[in-house]
This record gives C-alpha cells, structure tokens and sequence, in this order.
C-alpha cells in the first residue's frame, strides 16, 4: 500500500526531530541536551516532541523496535535445514565484511557509544534492548520447538546466542574507541567470532 501524504508528513516530521537530537547529543552529549532545545533546534513544540517520542531515550534510539527485532529476523530468514547457530555464525561474519549497523561495526559507530558510554539512561536503555532482544529471540525459539512454557531450551540459546554477539561487538567497539583501525579489527574480529561460535556449537565440556 502506498504511504499516503500524511502519513509521509509525519515519518518526515519523526525523522527530522530524531535526525536533529542526535545531532546534538552527538555534539554535546545526551545528558548536556534538553527536549526543549531539540524542540527549539527542530522548530515545534515539546508536545511535538513527546507525540512522536514517549521518552528522551526514544530520540537517541530511534530504531528500538527494529533493532529489537533483529534476531527473530535473521531466525525467520535462516536458510533450508540450516540450524540457528549456523545462522547466527553466517550472519554475524556477513556484518564483518559490510560492516553492518546493524550489529554497531559500521564506520563512526565510535562517536554513538561515546555517547553512550557517558550517560547513565543510555546505559540503561541499552540494557533494556538487550533484555528485549534475548525475550524475543526466546519467544520465537519456543514457537519453532513447540516447546513447554517452563522449558528453559529456548531462553539458555537465545541467552548465549546474544550474548556472543554482544561480545564480539563489545570488543570491535573498544577496539576502534582504543584507535585501531578497522583493517586490524575485521580480521581479528573474523577469527574470533569463529572461535565463539565453534564453542556454542560444540559446547564447553572440554573447556
């Protein structure tokens, strides 16, 4: 269905405001920005503000709802017979080489965590995607194996699945905020999500 005037008036309007306030928390850091400057910065009103995003945290992560999703996506769109480590592994190592957003590899992701790092809401939130994230990925997992609501199966995989991502995020992100290039950081990163997703497919007991 083709997306009618107002409501393209109104993504337009959505994405100005958030285009703007991450400006600024970029510039000043989002703990320094108040929802009246970004208001007074986007030229509408804090209602404005507050009818497009419920929380200031809203206009930093813009993409929550996306990025919450993310896992269940790559779930659904594994390919015939592959299993869902198999999946992750692929999809993870693919980001490496296009240097995905969607897994925070993308060129100038360093400026996005400073942010991050120096606001305690932002710390917060982003504890709360993750959260969100792994329920999701639980959630779907249980659907596939019809599994019992007390069964902890799928929520110990979405668990480690996630958390290995996380991981090797976390570590691509304190590389490059340490000053590494990423021609150091893409093959390091390579090897050590192999290594990573080696151990959730055959699992610890040697460890």
């Amino acid at each position: 269905m083709a997306e009618g005037l107002r409501e393209r008036k109104k993504r337009e309007t959505r994405e100005r405001i958030s285009d703007i306030a991450t400006g600024l928390f970029l510039a000043r850091g989002f703990d320094n920005v108040t929802v009246a400057e970004v208001a007074r910065a986007a030229d509408v009103s804090v209602n404005t503000v507050f009818n497009y995003f419920s929380t200031k945290e809203d206009l930093f992560a813009d993409r929550y709802d996306l990025v919450v999703d993310l896992p269940q996506q790559v779930l659904r769109e594994r390919g015939p017979g592959e299993g869902v480590v198999r999946a992750f592994r692929r999809d993870y190592l693919g980001a490496i080489e296009t240097r995905d957003w969607r897994y925070g590899l993308n060129a100038g992701n360093d400026a996005f965590s400073r942010v991050i790092n120096d606001s305690p809401a932002l710390t917060a939130r982003l504890r709360d995607v993750h959260l969100q994230r792994e329920q999701g990925l639980a959630r779907a997992l249980a659907g596939e194996l019809g599994a019992d609501p007390g069964d902890l199966v799928p929520r110990v995989a979405a668990a480690q699945i996630l958390a290995v991502t996380r991981i090797l995020s976390e570590r691509a992100q304190a590389m490059t905020l340490a000053g590494e290039p990423w021609e150091r950081i893409g093959p390091l990163l390579t090897a050590q999500a192999h290594q990573a997703f080696d151990l959730l497919e055959n699992g610890l007991g040697d460890l």
